[in-house]
């Protein structure tokens, strides 16, 4: 049976998530709890009890979201479910690179804790801000973005949907650009909550550290396709996906080109594998007929292996 698993990005996270299948599930707590005494991190405390204030901070969030996404992952592929193409939102590509046994889980959890605090680092020595802005078009909110530069970093960071675009870059260069994007008739433009500028040039200093660190990992070629945020294309080539996660950090998240690829591969039912429900909302908005299921907690997770099992499609 063909499945497509898409792995979810910063902002999916909320108190509770994994707790269920942490306390259900005897190998799932063992990930886990061996992600937490790697990183040293209190994951679980933070996932489990929050506050969602610290969850919610960037160095915290990223590996505590991916230990989860892993765990899910994990949890299918122990009842035989395994994906044939894989893709994530920004820091879910390291998850969907596991599913394709690019990288192992270990490495990947590294990779993301640093990731994650070099990001965070990033933005408390280069104030930065982003905006999500609906109802209006890539090149029209790039055109707004070069009128409200005016020297400084503001630029097209996410296209998550045709609906949904986000800019990021510095603070009053984004406040220009909302404005500029309000003026050419957007419907909405909103300021997200988030301790830096992603997917801009000011994490540039980031993206150089992580590189040396993706340098030293070891990359295997996919065994299916995965589709890179920064050219929504497929590959199975694991240099090209190690280049392409340096890059990730400075250039657009290509959601939207990335999920008419997917389906373009007929890859059959979608599973949206981690915490929150949030690419299944976007892929509704992509492609409405797209067959999406979150499968981001055990009770989910049981439900659709239930459903497939009852009709005679997953294992």
């Amino acid at each position: 049976m063909s499945i497509a698993m898409i792995f979810p990005g910063q902002a999916s996270q909320y108190v509770g998530m994994g707790r269920e299948l942490y306390e259900g599930d005897p190998a799932s707590r063992d990930l886990i709890d061996g992600a937490e005494a790697a990183l040293g991190l209190p994951l679980t405390r933070l996932c489990f009890a929050g506050p969602l204030a610290e969850l919610t901070e960037t160095r915290h969030a990223q590996p505590a979201i991916l230990a989860v996404s892993l765990a899910c992952q994990a949890y299918l592929a122990r009842h035989g479910v395994t994906p044939t193409v894989t893709a994530g939102h920004s820091l879910g590509e390291y998850a969907a690179l596991v599913a394709a046994e690019v990288l192992a889980p270990g490495p990947a959890l590294e990779l993301v804790a640093l990731r994650g605090r070099l990001m965070f680092e990033s933005g408390v020595a280069t104030p930065g801000t982003m905006a999500a802005v609906m109802g209006l078009g890539s090149e029209t909110v790039t055109a707004c973005c070069r009128e409200a530069a005016e020297g400084e970093v503001v630029q097209l960071a996410n296209i998550n949907s045709p609906e949904q675009l986000v800019i990021s870059g510095a603070v009053p260069a984004v406040e220009r650009a909302m404005a500029a994007c309000e003026a050419a008739g957007a419907r909405k433009v909103v300021r997200l909550t988030v301790s830096g500028a992603f997917h801009s040039a000011l994490m540039a200093s980031a993206a150089a550290a992580l590189g040396e660190a993706l340098a030293a990992t070891e990359f295997s070629r996919a065994r299916v396709p995965v589709i890179p945020n920064v050219t929504g294309t497929p590959t199975q080539d694991g240099g090209e996906l190690r280049r392409l996660l340096i890059e990730q950090l400075t250039r657009p998240v290509l959601w939207t080109d990335s999920m008419l690829a997917l389906r373009e591969l007929d890859a059959g039912p979608i599973l949206e594998v981690g915490p929150g429900k949030v690419l299944t909302g976007l892929m509704r908005r992509i492609d409405r007929a797209a067959p999406v299921t979150p499968v981001g907690d055990k009770a989910a997770l049981d439900g659709w292996l239930a459903a497939g099992r009852a009709a005679g499609g997953a294992p």
